[in-house]
């Protein structure tokens, strides 16, 4: 669509441009904080099963390994990147990604390839589009850290309940999707990330 990618370019630019100044601050704070790098990227799965890198404000110590999937309490999350992952703003990097045209604002959230081909043939449909920012499962998982915070196994639990319903919701945008429907999303996810939390209890 067209249109979608036009809107895509010319919202993304703009937000970066108005951001830089936010975007130069975190930076400085997660200098501060805990040093270099900055960024962060992964390699994730892109449209028709292309590896690209997405990008992300550093959360994590740098040197910091362990499991792919990040449960309340990690150690590994630093006192900016609490702060930043609960804001969502170690996202907007990758407002870069969909100016090089490899994500969308809108689309299925972009995963790593070793789940991916856990469920490559329900992906099929689903990496017939540009991987985006945000999408319907995105707003449901908005707290996936807490979801997992009560598993003894986090990435089993998301490979064998969370990841599925992802699909799912990824597969049923491809079917409804529409430009106005992108708004929507983008309205819901605004909304997301302005709204006061509230104390959610670990399950």
């Amino acid at each position: 669509m067209l249109l979608k990618r036009a809107f895509d370019i010319a919202v993304s630019a703009a937000a970066l441009l108005i951001l830089s100044p936010l975007l130069a601050a975190l930076a400085v704070a997660i200098v501060i904080d805990t040093g270099l790098p900055v960024f962060f990227t992964q390699e994730r799965v892109g449209r028709a099963f292309h590896l690209f890198r997405l990008r992300k404000l550093r959360t994590m110590a740098a040197a910091a390994e362990g499991p792919l999937i990040t449960a309340p309490g990690d150690i590994r999350v630093t006192r900016v990147g609490r702060f930043l992952r609960a804001s969502k703003l170690d996202e907007l990097p990758q407002l870069w990604n969909v100016i090089c045209g490899e994500m969308s604002l809108v689309g299925p959230r972009p995963e790593l390839s070793c789940f991916v081909e856990l469920f490559r043939e329900s992906y099929v449909p689903v990496l017939e589009l540009r991987p985006g920012m945000t999408d319907v499962a995105s707003l449901r998982y908005r707290r996936e850290e807490r979801a997992l915070g009560g598993s003894t196994d986090p990435v089993d639990e998301y490979v064998q309940h969370i990841l599925p319903e992802k699909i799912a919701l990824a597969r049923e945008y491809v079917r409804t999707r529409s430009f106005f429907g992108d708004l929507g999303i983008l309205l819901r996810t605004f909304g997301a990330i302005l709204a006061p939390r509230t104390p959610t209890k670990v399950r």
